[in-house]
């Protein structure tokens, strides 16, 4: 009888550590399944986004090599993101479409920053809503010496000689339009150019009133630009100013008129009561 228990007890031993083993090996992992989820769940609701494989420089022709695909999940996509290269190659008609602006790798490649029709960088492209591009011309020295980049922000100022014939002479300085963007030096539209030049020619992005004032403050003066400081919005009252200078009398000095005139080879600046453009002193006698 004792060999009979012993036997039955050696074969519950052995069945329980069969049944150990089995479960051990068929049966998954509660504690991986449960990190595995937590990992893959994220991605259950991802989409797909196309990005840059490298950095693509402003005026770039796109290409397929440029391109790829990346999973990210849906609340993390841009708006109007593609969603495979084959999109973006045919964004230009069906043709393979330039950057407007730098795409930095990895960056998602979105419509604002491709071209349209002509496959080619377009001014057209950077302007905002109601603005209007209006060119001006400029030298050395009115285009801030070249220093003036697109992208940068500039005041336009006008000056303007009240007595081209007179003996006497009377200038005037008018701040015609603030805080402007260059979207152009010349034919150089890209905003990551860093390359100052000697400018003939500079593209401002103006509403379509300022581009009145421009029209108009071009055909009774000169036009020259200052260069705005970086983040610098501010908008000021400025004051019209004007100089008059009348050659040295032998006589005794008269008083200065009332428009700043001054006599004795001396240069009086009166500062005026406004900037309007269309408000010009009148000449002095």
């Amino acid at each position: 009888m004792r060999l009979v228990t012993i036997g039955s007890l050696g074969a519950s031993v052995a069945l329980g550590l069969g049944a150990i083993i089995v479960a051990r090996v068929a049966l998954p992992d509660t504690g991986k399944v449960q990190a595995a989820q937590v990992v893959v769940s994220p991605m259950a609701n991802a989409v797909s986004v196309v990005v840059a494989s490298r950095d693509i420089a402003y005026g770039e022709r796109l290409e397929a090599g440029h391109l790829k695909l990346i999973r990210i999940p849906k609340d993390g996509a841009p708006v109007n993101a593609f969603g495979s290269v084959a999109q973006v190659l045919a964004q230009d008609h069906g043709g393979a479409p330039v950057a407007l602006t730098l795409i930095a790798a990895r960056e998602p490649l979105l419509p604002a920053k491709l071209s349209g029709p002509g496959a080619r960088p377009s001014v057209a492209a950077e302007l905002e809503p109601g603005m209007r591009a209006y060119a001006i011309g400029v030298n050395d020295i009115s285009g801030v010496g070249g220093h003036a980049l697109p992208g940068d922000r500039v005041d336009v100022v006008m000056m303007r000689n009240l007595t081209p014939n007179g003996p006497n002479k009377v200038l005037t300085s008018q701040l015609v339009v603030q805080n402007v963007r260059v979207l152009g030096v010349d034919l150089n539209a890209d905003p990551t150019s860093t390359k100052a030049e000697k400018p003939s020619t500079t593209t401002l992005e103006v509403s379509v009133k300022d581009a009145q004032k421009l029209a108009m403050a071009a055909e009774l003066g000169s036009l020259s630009l200052a260069l705005r400081p970086l983040g610098a919005s501010d908008v000021e009252p400025v004051a019209e100013l004007s100089a008059a200078a009348a050659p040295r009398a032998r006589a005794p000095a008269r008083r200065a008129s009332a428009s700043g005139a001054a006599s004795g080879g001396r240069i009086t600046i009166v500062e005026g009561e406004n900037s309007a453009p269309a408000a010009s002193p009148k000449p002095a006698a």
